[in-house]
């Protein structure tokens, strides 16, 4: 059965067609169950309005999905939104995975060198008891908390003993893939079954 994905990716990546082809690669498909996926990505027009209201697109646009799925360019990694999309559906229990897009030819007909994995840029840490949890990210080489959702860096959990009092970057847990290396277009519906 297709699952709803939430793409998360830098604009600028749009722009370069680079995006649209993992977004759209279902269209080339006999149908949406043979591509696995219905996208359930936002637009960022809400962005003209206010802050708040991207976040309230962002948060119902994540609620209807199970998938979490970064588009990794150049500079998404660095990007406010992916950093609260992929941080959100972490909240949320989405599973997260990661594709690499520089080496899809954009409009340019160019490729470029892979961009640095978001997910290796935002974390969470445990309390000792395992009950509290706390989002992080990089800013200027160093981990700082992360309080953009519902206001607070921290939030109510119950971990595993193995996971109390010890910080993790989500890239430990969840795969990244190239899209032209890893076959994207015949593998990305079992990417997300995995």
């Amino acid at each position: 059965m297709a699952k709803r994905v939430f793409f998360s990716f830098h604009y600028q990546d749009v722009i370069d067609f680079r995006a649209n082809v993992v977004r759209q690669h279902w269209m080339l498909k006999p149908n949406r169950e043979e591509a696995g996926f219905f996208d359930a990505s936002v637009w960022e027009t809400a962005r003209r309005t206010s802050p708040l209201a991207v976040k309230r697109l962002v948060n119902s646009a994540v609620d209807g999905t199970t998938i979490t799925c970064v588009l990794i360019g150049s500079e998404t990694f660095a990007r406010p939104w992916v950093r609260y999309e992929l941080l959100k559906s972490f909240r949320k229990g989405n599973k997260l995975l990661g594709v690499h897009i520089n080496s899809i030819a954009g409009k340019n007909r160019m490729t470029k060198a892979l961009g640095p994995n978001p997910l290796a840029h935002i974390g969470v840490s445990y309390s000792t008891d395992g009950q509290t949890g706390t989002l992080h990210q990089v800013v200027n080489g160093k981990w700082e908390q992360y309080s953009e959702i519902d206001g607070s860096a921290s939030f109510a959990t119950s971990v595993a003993a193995p996971y109390r009092g010890n910080g993790y970057n989500l890239s430990q847990w969840y795969k990244t893939y190239d899209w032209v290396t890893d076959d994207g277009y015949n593998n990305f519906a079992t990417w997300i079954d995995a």
